[in-house]
């Protein structure tokens, strides 16, 4: 009996050790992600003030989106310059811009988008505490529009912003290909097609497939800057800052950062 008590003492304990050890190597690797993920974080924001400089520098508005590879610290980063005018605005984008979204990004049917963008006006005229027009100070404020879920919102967030003082309409040579497809209509072929020309410099892009009610090629002070952080694992961290060049801070910085975000992309482990 006493031999068997012993045993069982021996087991539990080894039951105890083990889930302590597997415990303890969870957290180490917890821990050591968050360490990559801060120093990636770090590193993006390294990259996105050189950019910035190096912008700023020029004195020149930016009329279109540009990559530049940036090194910090022995790592090289992929980083974007995109006036914001390349996206849909929420607050100013006209009702046939907001119909053609939901329809082609959002995937709803006609009927159902142009409702939707209807929606989305009436709240826009609504008046706030001041007496103002209704403003959406997000672009997650669009969850509060009746009809607009998660799933949808989910769809569209990477299109939109709510922090221009525009016209409403889009400069498809800052536009992302997502936005450029919804400009076509939802012909993602025609919208690729313009997205390498103007990414690989070509003078004079025909954009005669899209709709030129909804066009402006005006420059803007107003940028997001997104820079692409390699990690250890193969994966990526995106780091995204929203400026406005114009802007003055009180410390005295040369621009005003109003939006801030960053993500970790998904490791893509497919054998080709």
């Amino acid at each position: 009996m006493a031999l068997l008590a012993v045993l069982w003492i021996v087991a539990a304990l080894s039951i105890i050790a083990t889930g302590i050890t597997r415990t303890l190597r969870q957290e180490g690797r917890a821990i050591t992600l968050a360490r990559q993920e801060v120093e990636a974080q770090a590193l993006g924001d390294a990259a996105i003030q050189i950019a910035l400089q190096a912008l700023r520098a020029n004195q020149q508005p930016l009329a279109r989106a540009i990559l530049v590879d940036i090194g910090y610290r022995g790592v090289v980063m992929q980083v974007q310059l995109m006036p914001l005018n390349g996206l849909i605005d929420i607050n100013t984008a006209s009702q046939p811009l907001l119909q053609r979204l939901f329809a082609v990004a959002g995937g709803l049917a006609p009927d159902a988008a142009q409702a939707l963008a209807q929606t989305v006006m009436q709240v826009r005229q609504q008046r706030d505490a001041r007496g103002g027009p209704q403003r959406f100070e997000a672009e997650e404020d669009l969850l509060r529009v009746p009809g607009i879920d998660y799933d949808l919102y989910a769809r569209l967030a990477g299109l939109l912003t709510a922090d221009l003082r525009g016209s409403g309409r889009v400069n498809p040579l800052a536009a992302p290909v997502e936005v450029l497809t919804v400009l076509a209509g939802g012909d993602a072929a025609q919208a690729a097609q313009i997205a390498a020309a103007r990414d690989a410099g070509q003078a004079g892009v025909d954009t005669s497939a899209l709709d030129g009610s909804l066009l402006e090629t005006s420059a803007s002070r107003r940028l997001r800057v997104q820079a692409r952080v390699p990690l250890a694992d193969g994966g990526f961290m995106r780091v995204s800052r929203s400026v406005d060049l114009d802007a003055r801070t009180p410390d005295g910085a040369p621009w005003l950062t109003f939006r801030t975000a960053a993500g970790l992309e998904p490791v893509n482990r497919n054998n080709p």
